[in-house]
């Protein structure tokens, strides 16, 4: 299983101090966060880092009491996937 990290409210995976998916979602109001944008390096697509985030940030926000508006394409089909999730929105 491979670690995430958040910062600055950036959720991401590195190897090696090389980046190799993030997604971010900066505050657009009190205690709501816009997830705008998801990336998966070409030779890691596939294999899930993707998911691996939104499921890590969706914990995250359920932690911190956050809602989320996602404009990114794969954000939006996450929580068409899952609407379980959609508690966040």
């Amino acid at each position: 299983m491979m670690k995430t990290t958040i910062e600055n409210n950036i959720l991401y995976i590195k190897e090696n101090d090389q980046m190799l998916a993030y997604v971010t979602f900066p505050f657009i109001a009190e205690k709501v966060v816009n997830i705008n944008h998801t990336f998966t390096a070409p030779q890691m697509r596939g294999k899930g880092l993707a998911k691996i985030l939104l499921d890590d940030l969706y914990n995250y926000l359920k932690e911190k009491q956050y809602k989320a508006v996602p404009t990114c394409s794969y954000a939006v089909s996450y929580f068409e996937r899952y609407p379980e999730k959609k508690d966040v929105l």
